[in-house]
């Protein structure tokens, strides 16, 4: 689907799917300036994230568990990069470990 939007107007994009052991759903971006997919954020299960280079322009929202649905908000379109092919995936939730919290830090 085409959307064309101008400055400062308001987008939101729907991804949604039937597979009930996807409980995580991931948008990408790909612009024309570099064709490379770029991770714009994901929803695990009700969990969304907005990876850092994307926060402040563009927001995640819904329920991958449930619903099986997912949002990508654009707030306002700001910058020419946002004119782009923007995808969603599905996948089953991955486990997610943080390394600091693996090891205790000598006092």
């Amino acid at each position: 689907t085409a959307i064309l939007k101008g400055p400062e107007d308001k987008v939101n994009l729907t991804c949604s799917h039937t597979v009930s052991s996807y409980d995580m759903i991931l948008w990408y971006q790909q612009s024309a300036q570099n064709t490379a997919l770029k991770l714009i954020g994901y929803v695990r299960f009700t969990s969304p994230t907005v990876e850092d280079s994307f926060k402040g322009r563009f927001d995640v929202s819904g329920d991958a568990a449930a619903n099986k649905m997912a949002y990508l908000h654009f707030p306002k379109v700001t910058e020419a990069e946002d004119s782009a092919v923007y995808f969603c995936a599905a996948s089953e939730a991955q486990c997610f470990t943080i390394p600091s919290l693996l090891y205790k830090n000598p006092l």
